[in-house]
């Protein structure tokens, strides 16, 4: 077993301010995705200039926390929501769903397309290869805030969470997605798309990446206690939700290519 390796939660104060590391985990991935995008904008291939990158990220921000937060409280927590519907604005009570984070991107982008006469599958395109370093960094939060912890394991590198009432061994689950939906995500797209692709392609190899690495991460990780197993009595609802993206995701693949040949 390793010893968790206790982490203040709180990365500082501002006065009577906590200033929490999750919340810097945010503020790192806007800034690494507003650097990469700045970056990739100078290709010739790319379909927004380099003038467009900061309305691209303002855009992005508001559909990660205004999406996440709504996504949360319909995927997660609408009984709550319909028992106290001013929980949805208690945001300092936590709660954001990556999957209600992904369709405020989507609109974010499909708005910003529209208002910069961009097609909108290629920004989604240009967009991709920003989200899996986010992803990376807000696991390691939660890794940190000891937040969607794993199941009872007893692999030798299980471990104890000092949060958890039962105290049980557990898998470090949030260091599998950050190992695998963040870090292996990032580099493999990035290497996807470091050359033109077909319109399609590199939102489909993101779509179908992340599905099934998610989906494979959800057999370690411990389901939402007011939630459970879902389907068949062994499905989470992380899982469920992905089954609708990896189906895009294919779909996205066969246009691409079927309209590339």
């Amino acid at each position: 077993m390793l010893p968790y390796p206790e982490i203040d939660p709180v990365a500082f104060y501002l006065g009577p301010l906590k200033v929490h590391w999750y919340g810097m985990t945010y503020l790192f991935a806007l800034a690494f995705a507003w650097r990469l995008a700045l970056h990739r904008s100078k290709n010739s291939w790319s379909p927004i200039s380099t003038d467009k990158i900061d309305d691209l990220i303002f855009y992005g921000t508001m559909g990660i926390f205004l999406g996440g937060r709504i996504g949360y409280t319909v995927f997660y927590n609408w009984e709550l929501v319909l028992r106290d519907p001013l929980w949805v604005f208690r945001v300092w009570e936590g709660g954001m769903s990556f999957h209600g984070g992904l369709l405020g991107v989507l609109l974010a982008t499909y708005i910003l397309a529209r208002r910069e006469k961009i097609l909108f599958m290629n920004l989604l395109d240009f967009v991709a290869p920003l989200v899996p370093m986010g992803l990376a960094l807000g696991r390691l939060g939660n890794f940190i805030g000891q937040e969607l912890w794993g199941r009872a394991t007893s692999v030798s590198w299980g471990m104890i969470f000092p949060r958890d009432p039962l105290q049980l061994q557990r898998h470090p689950s949030q260091l599998y997605q950050f190992a695998l939906e963040g870090l292996f995500l990032f580099f493999t797209l990035l290497w996807f798309s470091s050359r033109p692709r077909p319109m399609y392609a590199v939102s489909g190899f993101f779509a179908i990446g992340y599905a099934i690495l998610r989906i494979f991460v959800e057999f370690f990780r411990e389901p939402d206690v007011h939630i459970g197993f879902q389907a068949f009595g062994w499905l989470t609802r992380g899982q469920l939700l992905c089954i609708p993206l990896l189906v895009v995701g294919f779909i996205f693949l066969v246009l691409a290519y079927r309209k590339h040949n």
